[in-house]
Parts: C-alpha cells; sequence; structure tokens
C-alpha cells in the first residue's frame, strides 16, 4: 500500500512544513465500506468494486478508487454506476461489520485526545493541541494515526492538518487516497486561492452557477469579490459565510460531543387505516415533529425515511437522499409523501407510520444554496415563526391547516 506524506503545499511536495499553528486534524477513511469489504476478499484488491445492492434501484454505498476512475461515486443510482462500470464487482453491505471497525478506529483517536468529533461512521475532527508534548508535533500525531489504523485494521486513510477544521477537511480532500498534507497556517490563502469554487462549504451546484455567472470560478476571485457585493447576491448569510471562509477563517471549534445519528417519530394508529389521506395527513404530523426537533437541536438532515408497517407486520422502509440538507417540515412531508405513494400502498391497510431524517450535520455548517434574486424567505422563517409561538402557547397554538381539519374531522366522528 502506498504510504503518500505530503508535508507542504504546491506543486511539489516539500518536507518540514511548519505545523506549529496546525492543532486540528481531519481523518478521513479511504472509500471506508469498501476498504472493510476487502479485508474478507484480498484477491479483489487492485480492482473496481462497488458495494450497493446488486439489484434493485438502490444507490452506491461506497467504491473503490479503481472504481471512481470511472465515474462511480457514492450515492450515485446503481442503475448508472453499473452502466459506467460494467466490470466492477459488486458486494452487496454488510453494516454490523463497517459499525464495528469505525468504533476501533474512533477508539484511537480517543487515545491521542479527548477532542474528537465524529461527523460520520468513517471521518473526525481532532484537536491535538493538548497532546504535543506527550506525542510531538500534528504532522507526527497524524502519521502515527494513519500507520495505527493500518496495523490495526488493514485499512488506510488521509488526514489533512491545519489551523482550523474548513482548511483541515479540505486538506484531507487534497491528498487523498492515503495521504497526509499539512497547510502551514502562514500559507492557507496560497492553498485556498487557487481551487474551484465549488471547494468551499455551502456552494451546491446552484450557488456555483449563480457565482460563475458573476465570472467567479475560484476562491481567490470570490475573495477579490466586496463582501457587500457577495451579501447583495447571494444574501446577508451566505455571502458573509463565503467571504470569510474564502480567507481561511473559521472559528468552530472541535467539539467532542457524539451528534445525533437521525430524528425521527413515528405513530401506531388505533385501529388500521388504509385511507391515503388519512395516512398522508400523519405523515405532514409526524414531519412536523420531527423538523421542530432538528431546529431546536441545531440541527439539519439530507436524508428522509419513511416507516410503513402493514396490518400483518411487515414493514417497508424507503428513504431518499436530497439534494441539500433541510430542517423545514414542508420538504420532509413532500419527499415523505412521494415515499408513501412509491411504496404502492394507498389502499393497503396500515398499522403504524414513521418519518425518520438522517444524515445529519450542525445547522450551521449547511448554508442554503439561492439562485441570484431568489429571497431568503420562505417555509423556513414560517416554521420557525411557528416555533416561537408553540413555545409561547403551547403544542396546539399553530398547526397546518390541514392538521386542523383533521381535528375536527376526529371530533364530529
Amino acid at each position: 500500500m502506498s504510504r503518500k506524506q505530503i508535508t507542504g503545499i504546491g506543486p511539489a511536495p516539500r518536507t518540514g512544513a511548519d505545523d506549529s499553528g496546525c492543532p486540528i486534524l481531519h481523518v478521513d477513511m479511504d472509500a471506508f465500506f469498501a476498504s472493510v469489504e476487502l479485508l474478507d476478499r484480498p484477491e479483489l484488491r487492485g480492482r473496481p468494486v462497488i458495494v450497493g445492492s446488486p439489484a434493485g434501484r438502490g444507490v452506491v454505498l461506497s467504491a473503490t478508487y479503481e472504481a471512481r476512475a470511472h465515474g462511480v461515486h457514492s450515492a450515485m443510482p446503481m442503475s448508472r454506476a453499473r452502466r459506467l462500470c460494467p466490470q466492477a464487482t459488486i458486494i452487496p453491505p454488510t453494516h454490523g461489520k463497517y459499525s464495528e471497525v469505525s468504533k476501533g478506529v474512533m477508539e484511537i483517536f480517543h487515545t491521542i485526545t479527548p477532542l474528537v468529533e465524529p461527523i460520520a461512521s468513517d471521518e473526525a475532527f481532532l484537536d491535538v493541541g493538548g497532546a504535543r508534548r506527550r506525542l510531538g508535533p500534528p504532522a507526527a500525531i497524524a502519521a502515527m494515526i494513519r500507520e495505527q489504523v493500518l496495523d490495526r485494521y488493514g485499512i488506510t486513510c488521509s488526514v489533512g492538518v491545519a489551523a482550523n477544521k474548513f482548511v483541515a477537511k479540505l486538506a484531507s480532500k487534497q491528498c487523498k487516497p492515503d495521504g497526509l498534507l499539512v497547510v502551514p497556517a502562514d500559507q492557507v490563502v496560497d492553498f485556498l486561492h487557487p481551487l474551484p469554487v465549488s471547494a468551499l462549504w455551502g456552494v451546491g451546484e446552484r450557488t456555483e452557477q449563480s457565482l460563475v455567472r458573476l465570472g467567479i470560478r475560484t476562491v481567490g476571485d470570490l475573495a477579490r469579490v466586496p463582501v457587500a457585493t457577495l451579501q447583495r447576491e447571494l444574501g446577508p448569510a451566505v455571502g458573509g459565510h463565503l467571504a470569510a471562509l474564502a480567507w481561511g477563517r473559521d472559528e468552530r471549534a472541535v467539539s467532542s460531543h457524539v451528534p445525533d445519528k437521525s430524528i425521527g417519530n413515528e405513530e401506531t394508529f388505533a385501529a388500521d387505516v388504509d385511507d391515503p389521506e388519512v395516512i398522508r395527513r400523519e405523515l405532514l404530523r409526524l414531519s412536523e415533529r420531527v423538523a421542530a426537533r432538528m431546529r431546536k437541536g441545531g440541527h439539519v438532515g439530507r436524508t428522509v425515511s419513511v416507516k410503513l408497517r402493514r396490518a400483518d407486520f411487515t414493514t417497508i422502509n424507503r428513504s431518499r437522499t436530497l439534494r441539500e440538507p433541510t430542517d423545514v417540515a414542508q420538504v420532509i412531508y413532500a419527499t415523505a409523501c412521494e415515499l408513501f405513494e412509491a411504496a404502492g400502498l394507498q389502499r393497503v391497510r396500515l398499522r403504524l407510520v414513521g418519518v425518520r431524517m438522517e444524515n445529519l450535520r450542525p445547522a450551521g455548517e449547511a448554508t442554503r444554496q439561492l439562485g441570484l434574486g431568489e429571497r431568503e424567505t420562505g417555509w423556513r422563517e414560517a416554521e420557525q415563526a411557528m416555533d416561537r409561538a408553540i413555545r409561547r402557547f403551547g403544542p396546539d397554538a399553530v398547526l397546518p391547516a390541514s392538521l386542523v381539519r383533521g381535528k375536527l374531522d376526529d371530533a364530529e366522528t
């Protein structure tokens, strides 16, 4: 296996980069689920491998770098992945195995520092500022982590070392696979400005299109635009956020609080229900509860899941990953209804329905993807106003009209 180590920036790797102002590490496992599967299938190393359902309309869970060379990536529909790389070996996922390895890798991190912030099963931020005296400088600690993960689990990881979380995460991405990249504190701007503007957190497809129309293609281009101009074109929050990132400013500390993996609610009916309108009304009620819990906890999520349990206790789960994270009940509800309709159970008796949001992240790390001229007001602001009214006047102070009609219908019957 390669041991790629880049301890500087620029066209050629340099040794002896100054990591004295770089206490933050971002450790990202390389093609994690695929790498874990290959532990039991060493004969497949060096070949294109995709982890996902061999049949059906599922999505790619993970792919080796040999498969990625053909354009395959996670969350891609399996049908498209098979077309792009028909020679790939497809392995069905075995989830228990991944969580076991993930737990062990996180334990390695905690032997280094208590300041570990997992952001997924295969990546985490570490603040190693307090471990210098015991273990050495940050770059040496990063190298030690890589060796321990490889020796103990036989899989590789890439590590970015920088002054803050934003730059460390970009650094780990730049040195994949199986690399280590230090971005010295005094060279952050040199590292950031040549990158495409899409590298910035919060720049999705729509925002990137808006920026390109303004002639902004790189982070350096964006950094040279006045903040007021960005705020006028993209909105105050998004414009200010991107302006700060373009100069490498990120004040967020590494938090050892383990984030919620998902937030959900479900309801068992008093009697089995086969009326689609009643089902949709319950999906709306559950979506409202889930969204309110997310906003209260400061979360947004990308994956909407519904649980549909039939009268015979057969349980069907369906999920969809959104293009952008959300905490808006109307978005969650619309997706939940589409999943319900796609399941083909409109006239099947159900005893339970549930709505859950997964793929959570802190709301402060996700910015809205606004196009030019798009307003920053809408459902989110309306629902935040509902939150305030409910806190002041009680849980039934404000309800969607369909839920009010549902209460009246129930009272009449």
